[in-house]
């Protein structure tokens, strides 16, 4: 479910420090004293109509682009719509002199909310129940979020982890650079360091996320085969037909942030006979009258359960070769509204 984007609004968010500052550039009568917004609703909408009416097809022009920065950079679309909404607020306020370029001055403002985002998302990850996925989001009404080969790679879920390996900063570059293609210059001043600095750091990236690319990509005839074997194997309960699917070496991983009533390990699973027992086990649990389907998600086909039309799990499979070397599944109901 993709939100309209007339839908305004601002989540509260500090700086943390040693990051840039995402209030820079923004008159300090539109702040609050931890640098957060106080306007009503109202004054939001006088703050619309009074700028210039090319503003909002601007906003538009560019509002896919910011939303795929934040979503990549946070794994959380809801966040990144938050974070969206903010820049935009933040730009109507902005005068200007300040505002060269919009797209430069939005772009700057998601990256450094979501790197602030990032620095306090630590804290939360220690107490989160079980292991933590990034939020799937539909893909298939959306295919500008994949245009480029790089994007495409970026939007899978297993990307989304290895990203993971990252610090903030260092997604950052590398998310600018290698899939958004900005310039060395752009990245510069969006988060204030050299060039030459920005190119170590994209450098230093590269080799983290090179150790642990996958060993072979899955065509999309491929990943549409295998998902619609595993989907047949499951509803006929058929283990030897779940096991030919799986390599030796598969580990799955559940996301339940401990809110599901849905059945999610706490810890990943090992080995294709456990991996096999744990999900057939996970569902006979399943409540009468889910639903499943094959849907896209975050650019590949998965398995979406819905209850009454509504979603209450997301299977997605990370396909190496001919078999599953991953099997992904999140739960939590929190993370599901994009589906």
């Amino acid at each position: 479910m993709q939100r309209s984007p007339d839908c305004y609004r601002f989540a509260r968010r500090g700086t943390v420090d040693g990051t840039p500052d995402a209030n820079a550039g923004v008159p300090s009568n539109w702040r609050g004293g931890d640098g957060s917004h106080r306007h009503t609703p109202a004054e939001n909408e006088d703050m619309i109509m009074n700028k210039p009416e090319d503003t909002a097809p601007i906003f538009q022009h560019y509002r896919l682009l910011l939303f795929s920065i934040a979503y990549r950079m946070l794994g959380n679309a809801t966040d990144a719509e938050d974070i969206v909404q903010d820049a935009f607020l933040r730009w109507l306020q902005a005068s200007g002199n300040e505002v060269q370029s919009p797209k430069a001055y939005l772009s700057t403002i998601v990256v450094r909310l979501c790197l602030d985002q990032l620095r306090s998302a630590r804290e939360q990850r220690e107490v989160y129940v079980g292991p933590w996925l990034p939020e799937p989001i539909a893909t298939g009404q959306m295919p500008e979020l994949s245009e480029t080969a790089a994007q495409a790679e970026a939007l899978s879920l297993a990307f989304l982890l290895m990203l993971e390996k990252l610090n903030p900063l260092e997604r950052a570059l590398f998310l600018l650079r290698e899939v958004f293609e900005y310039e060395y210059s752009e990245i510069a001043a969006i988060v204030e360091k050299s060039e030459a600095n920005c190119r170590q750091i994209f450098h230093r990236a590269q080799q983290h996320l090179d150790k642990g690319r996958m060993r072979f990509s899955a065509s999309r005839e491929q990943q549409e085969r295998i998902t619609n074997r595993f989907l047949q194997a499951s509803l006929n309960g058929d283990m030897q037909g779940l096991l030919s699917l799986l390599s030796n070496d598969i580990v799955s991983m559940g996301d339940s942030g401990g809110k599901a009533a849905l059945k999610a390990g706490l810890m990943p699973v090992f080995g294709p006979e456990k991996v096999a027992r744990g999900y057939l086990g996970a569902l006979r649990s399943l409540p009468a009258g889910v639903v499943t389907r094959i849907t896209e998600v975050n650019g590949q086909p998965a398995l979406v359960g819905y209850l009454n039309e509504k979603p209450v799990g997301a299977i997605l499979l990370q396909i190496e070769g001919e078999q599953i070397s991953h099997l992904y599944y999140v739960v939590n109901p929190e993370k599901l509204n994009w589906l």
